[in-house]
């Protein structure tokens, strides 16, 4: 399920806010004294704290999204250095704002709250950090917050435009699917209809029951093919018809043997998975003056399709074999890859001296 862009800065905007406020909850459990929080110092804590807050905001909303993902990256660093000062400046003046210099009522208040505080504090309070210790934590502070929302936008956003290119890399593996389907119907038509071509002189009666079938086919690939995937039976009736009508024309030279499971599950596969190995088994397993023989088998197990098609490999074809046998092959190559990923199917072809046997394994 695809996220829309406004539940992403939703879902971004929800989590900054559980961060901050759970950091913002640090000072009021680390800060009580005697179970009571010191408000006081409660108070200062938070406005520090709100000073990084913007400091946060200020990056994570503005200058990476405006200058940091467009690549403007020496205004970006610039600002950013700009503004880190700026604030570490404010952070580090704090105390003067708060607690100025000439208001000894405040100053009794702290000593109050620190006679009630630990030696450890009051030993704190007596030698204070100097300024420069005091403006180089702040500024490290600084940089780690701005680093951290920096890092999160990037890696956002490099989520975002991932998920975009796999979007676009499967629209791609579609069309390209649908380009080597189109590519194996004008090849497998243009034989099929030379077979009709030389039944006709022959036999018109099977010339006819060929051209029904035929037409059988043409619904197939013109519908059924069209869809990412069919059902097994469907797939088996199609095989079948292609079968019966190649032997229409090879019925005395060649030896068919098919072998399918007497119980078909229903499943579903990517169609037109096999008929490419078909018709070069038909086409380079032939020869008229020897005995030839095409052995298909579909067999399940467990949850995996095999096939296995063996054609015999006459040596008077074995010149010519190549010509047309490695359309179907790159193309079955091809589907299968961009269909599964390669740990889930295994083509194995073994190119014998007699024979040539193709090994296919889909899971179903």
């Amino acid at each position: 399920m695809k996220t829309s862009p406004l539940n992403s800065r939703k879902i971004e905007i929800l989590l900054y806010g559980l961060i901050w406020f759970l950091v913002f909850s640090i000072p009021f459990f680390t800060e009580r004294t005697l179970q009571r929080p010191d408000w006081n110092k409660l108070l200062v804590d938070w406005l520090h704290l709100f000073i990084y807050l913007n400091v946060f905001l200020v990056n994570v909303y503005l200058l990476v999204p405006f200058l940091l993902l467009r690549k403007r990256y020496l205004p970006y660093f610039t600002l950013a250095l700009v503004i880190l000062l700026v604030i570490v400046g404010v952070d580090a003046a704090m105390p003067e704002i708060i607690h100025p210099p000439g208001r000894p009522e405040l100053a009794r208040q702290d000593e109050i709250r620190l006679s009630r505080d630990s030696q450890f504090l009051e030993n704190e309070s007596q030698h204070p950090k100097p300024p420069i210790v005091a403006f180089l934590d702040s500024l490290i502070l600084a940089i780690l917050i701005v680093g951290a929302g920096t890092t999160y936008k990037l890696m956002s956003q490099w989520l975002i435009e991932e998920k975009l290119r796999k979007d676009i890399e499967k629209e791609q593996l579609k069309t390209k699917l649908a380009l080597l389907r189109h590519q194996v119907s004008p090849h497998f038509f243009m034989n099929t209809l030379n077979n009709i071509h030389t039944l006709v002189e022959i036999d018109g009666e099977k010339a006819q029951d060929a051209i029904e079938r035929l037409s059988v086919l043409m619904r197939y690939l013109l519908y059924d093919s069209a869809q990412n995937t069919i059902g097994l039976k469907k797939e088996i009736d199609f095989i079948n018809s292609f079968i019966s009508l190649m032997q229409l024309r090879h019925s005395d030279e060649v030896e068919v043997v098919v072998a399918l499971p007497e119980q078909i599950p229903d499943t579903q596969i990517p169609p037109m998975l096999f008929i490419s190995l078909l018709e070069n088994a038909f086409k380079h397993g032939v020869s008229y003056p020897l005995k030839s023989y095409i052995h298909f088998e579909l067999r399940i197990e467990e949850s995996s399709l095999y096939c296995t098609i063996r054609n015999s490999k006459p040596k008077i074809m074995s010149s010519s074999r190549g010509e047309y046998s490695g359309i179907g092959l790159d193309n079955i190559r091809k589907s299968l890859k961009l269909l599964y990923d390669d740990d889930d199917f295994r083509l194995d072809i073994l190119d014998k001296e007699t024979e040539f046997e193709v090994n296919l394994k889909i899971p179903v």
